[in-house]
């Protein structure tokens, strides 16, 4: 839990200190490159820790990881200008790769089926906390100490983590394989270079560049013709980074389909929530913060209950229970009134985490159950990868959604010179003297239509994660159940078609 706190708490605290960062090294027009690389690096990472963990064992990769991410941590506190904080970022990207990836396996490997739904809420618990405390502590290390304390608050947490995995994790005996292992570097520089690309075009598309640029059809153009050369190399290597077998076997297929689909609507409620709230309900940036974080309460409890449900009826229905009720909420958000009260929308927040947590949860439980040790690192990376994925393209999607819904509404504003973006829309309204009553009124309507629109595309999402599982995911997950000693690769390969249980 501590490990991935590291990961988890990286993601946010540093958002809430952008400007005495940008105040300190410069850099105002490369910032976001903050956050965006830190994500990419994380996102591409992913499936090479997966299949280095099956590989050599989770073990040795989450020290790793957790090393990584510390020496990042120590070179952003003592970053000179802008650019050696992103690269810094990135560093610590790489590491944080190895930390979620590998927690979430090791959590399957710990403990058994019965016991899976309550450490999984328990990791699902940090990833909400640090949501919430995240931007809090940021800002307060920036307004009282240093902005980068930020980065050095890593070393202690990370060091205990460290402590702890060294000296308390024991991995299971496994039978050593009778050829030497040999890692697919070709496969991973390939995955990486993809992955690289395709992010970069979908985070700077539309910010940066214009969609239709230059820019943005070389890189959409080079990470296609990169995928197609991975798929080449993927298909002769001895010990592939991503398997055929991930998306040949339907329930892994269909898991990650709907997971994708998940990391898609979920950019509704993380990315445009805020900014409903401030620009319509009129609310700050802490109380706009609240009423995302009542999410982070239900979920983990909707995810740690969610056992009661799939033992009774299995993960497959459980997940689509889950969703039929997360779609159901993100139709009801366009009918809030406007301007409305804060509750309203913190109420559908509430119900959205609750169904959320009924979908996911049982999915990488599920999922993880159909596999042997030796495959379980491989498939839980590749779940992650595609929620992460999933919500790069849903940001680049609902972005350009909402500007050009946005645009729309302001054609026939009764003020001039209006901004035609989100961003430059919400900055506007914090001046209350930057338009006149009418004005203000029409932008603010323009941006609750903008935003219905976003929440109506990620029903859609929503609705897309319905139909991979109706579609794709088999009526019950073939579960295998293991012995006290993990399975050599071998072993698990017999096994993985054969199942001791369904569910």
């Amino acid at each position: 839990m501590l490990g991935m706190a590291l990961a988890a708490i990286d993601g946010t605290i540093v958002s809430t200190a952008v400007p005495q960062i940008v105040g300190d090294l410069g850099g105002l027009t490369v910032f976001s490159w903050l956050f965006s690389g830190y994500l990419l690096a994380v996102t591409v990472t992913l499936p090479l820790y997966g299949k280095l963990s099956d590989t050599f064992g989770r073990k040795p990769v989450l020290i790793a990881g957790i090393i990584l991410f510390l020496v990042g941590s120590v070179l952003c506190a003592a970053a000179w200008n802008m650019a050696a904080l992103i690269a810094f970022r990135i560093v610590q990207g790489l590491g944080g790769g190895a930390l979620q990836g590998t927690v979430q396996t090791i959590a399957a490997d710990l403990y058994p089926l019965k016991e899976r739904p309550r450490i999984q809420a328990k990791l699902s618990t940090v990833w909400a906390t640090s949501a919430v405390a995240g931007p809090v502590v940021g800002g307060l290390l920036a307004g009282y100490a240093d902005w980068r304390w930020i980065f050095l608050i890593n070393l202690p947490v990370g060091a205990v983590a460290l402590w702890l995995v060294v000296r308390h994790l024991h991995e299971p005996s496994r039978p050593r394989p009778a050829t030497r292992p040999r890692v697919d570097w070709a496969g991973a520089l390939a995955v990486f270079a993809t992955g690289s690309l395709l992010l970069t075009a979908l985070v700077q598309g539309g910010v940066a560049w214009p969609w239709l640029s230059a820019p943005s059809l070389g890189l959409l153009g080079s990470s296609a013709v990169l995928a197609a050369l991975t798929v080449v190399i993927e298909r002769r290597a001895a010990e592939p980074i991503i398997p055929g077998w991930v998306w040949r076997r339907r329930t892994i297929a269909s898991v990650n389909l709907a997971l994708g689909a998940m990391g898609l609507l979920m950019v509704a409620p993380t990315v445009f929530l805020p900014t409903y709230a401030q620009s319509v309900l009129g609310l700050g940036p802490i109380a706009a913060g609240f009423v995302l974080s009542v999410m982070t309460l239900s979920w983990p409890v909707s995810a740690a209950l969610s056992d009661r449900v799939y033992n009774r009826i299995g993960f497959r229905r459980t997940a689509m229970i889950g969703m039929s009720a997360a779609l159901l909420v993100l139709l009801a958000f366009p009918l809030l009134p406007y301007p409305g009260e804060p509750w309203h929308p913190a109420l559908l927040m509430l119900l959205l985490g609750a169904a959320l947590g009924l979908f996911q949860l049982p999915l990488i439980v599920g999922v993880q159950s159909t596999v042997g040790w030796a495959e379980r690192g491989t498939t839980t990376a590749s779940v992650l990868f595609c929620r992460q994925v999933g919500q790069s393209i849903g940001a680049a999607l609902f972005g350009a959604v909402a500007n050009g819904v946005l645009a729309a509404r302001l054609l026939d504003a009764p003020a001039d010179g209006l901004p035609g973006d989100l961003d430059a829309v919400t900055r506007a309204l914090e001046d209350p003297g930057a338009f006149s009553a009418a004005a203000t009124d029409h932008v603010r309507r323009a941006v609750d239509a903008a935003v219905d629109y976003v929440y109506i595309g990620a029903a859609g999402a929503a609705a897309l994660a319905l139909l991979a599982l109706i579609t794709l995911a088999p009526r019950r997950f073939p579960i295998i159940t293991e012995t006290a000693a993990a399975p050599g690769p071998a072993e698990t390969a017999g096994a993985a078609g054969r199942a001791d249980t369904d569910r």
